[in-house]
């Protein structure tokens, strides 16, 4: 009796051994890799899909089935409240690199940022008139209120569970990388590196920069440029040779009936060449004006480096330039507006392009002009352009007369 007992007991605590040991799928390193690698690629999509695009942008509608996956998936591995990622989200566009911005390097620092991202979401989150005023309209359903906000870190002990069970004690690293994928990608790496390092299509009004022009990794939100330029787009690349999968997802979902699209990134239209540039032309340069900066930084570049193969000043100076000239004033740094005016001084033809295009962009800065003033003053400006003698110029300005709306 005793032995049997023994026996049954042994066999018991074997199997408790193996099933610690291996997991009920008793998966290879490489197959546990692997499913880790899912696992954390679906966390970013329903970051990037549903609480980013769908619920802080409305930029696409979701079905109701893909919409609760999403819910019900990133409360397994997240923690998150929608409505408090929502309205963190929606507040830092509303007061992007101010003193209210919840998580900018160039307030907090970008150490700060990088590192203890997911603090400052935290900290934002006892905020409660950034609750109340931007955390409309997301989820505020009977299973919302009582399971996925209620017992919102329940949720991750469920998914320690379920790592356990399926690989065993390497379940632990399994669940250790998926509690620290969000924290590193969207709360570090995006809302710190995608404001300080990286290279920018538009000049939008803040320091946004893509950190990549593929935006895989991070399910497409590396092209963070593009979206602060374009917020409401449910598309974040904008350039042939950008990548979003976000939204390569999104039109997958589009074409089973799971999401409807609302936004994309405007696109210019061009027809004949006007005479004169009318009220048309200025309303759909207004409502294309980063993508009519950024083929004026084109052509700045262009001019640039022909002007450029002329050496007049130092290859330092010459270098600033590159970098710095087609930008916004208020985007150069201090140490590089003296270098900036040598080149000025020194390629007359520069100086007039950045002449040229500060009053390009003050024709939509001048919020107090009439329509029918504005327009005037456009007329004016492509008359001075075609006068300047720069050819790069007087193209320019004829394509802004063939622009429609």
């Amino acid at each position: 009796m005793f032995s049997t007992d023994s026996g049954f007991f042994s066999t018991l605590w074997d199997g408790v051994i193996q099933q610690l040991a291996h997991g009920l799928t008793e998966a290879s390193w490489w197959q546990i890799v692997l499913v880790t690698l899912v696992f954390t690629h679906i966390t970013i999509a329903s970051v990037t899909i549903f609480l980013h695009r769908h619920q802080a942008h409305r930029s696409l509608d979701l079905h109701p089935i893909a919409s609760h996956f999403f819910r019900f998936w990133l409360w397994l591995t997240t923690g998150q409240v929608t409505k408090e990622w929502a309205a963190i989200h929606r507040k830092h566009h509303a007061k992007c690199e101010q003193a209210e911005d919840p998580h900018s390097p160039h307030v907090y620092g970008i150490k700060k940022v990088l590192f203890e991202g997911a603090e400052l979401y935290r900290a934002e989150s006892k905020n409660k008139e950034t609750m109340a005023r931007y955390g409309h309209g997301t989820p505020d359903d009977w299973i919302e209120r009582n399971l996925y906000t209620r017992y919102s870190w329940q949720g991750v002990g469920l998914m320690m569970i379920i790592d356990i069970a399926l690989f065993g004690a390497a379940g632990l690293a399994v669940w250790a990388v998926q509690m620290a994928w969000i924290p590193i990608t969207a709360a570090g790496i995006i809302n710190g590196a995608a404001h300080y390092w990286g290279y920018r299509n538009f000049e939008a009004t803040d320091a946004s920069t893509n950190i990549s022009p593929w935006g895989i990794l991070i399910g497409g939100e590396e092209l963070h440029n593009n979206h602060h330029t374009y917020p409401t787009s449910a598309k974040l690349s904008v350039k042939p040779y950008e990548f979003d999968i976000g939204w390569m997802y999104i039109s997958i979902m589009q074409m089973v009936g799971l999401a409807t699209v609302k936004k994309t990134p405007p696109k210019m239209a061009y027809g004949d060449v006007k005479p004169v540039a009318d009220e048309k032309t200025l309303e759909a340069i207004i409502a294309n004006r980063y993508e009519v900066m950024a083929g004026y930084a084109r052509r700045m570049r262009d001019v640039f480096q022909h002007e450029a193969a002329t050496p007049k000043v130092d290859a330092s100076v010459l270098k600033t330039a590159s970098r710095w000239l087609h930008r916004d004033a208020d985007k150069v740094p201090a140490a590089a507006v003296s270098q900036l005016s040598q080149a000025r001084a020194a390629y007359p033809v520069l100086d007039k392009m950045v002449v040229m295009r500060e009053e390009l962009r003050q024709i939509w800065l001048n919020t107090s002009h009439s329509r029918e003033q504005l327009a005037a003053d456009l007329q004016a400006w492509c008359r001075r352009a075609e006068e300047s003698g720069i050819a790069a110029l007087r193209e320019f300005s004829i394509q802004l007369r063939s622009a429609r709306a």
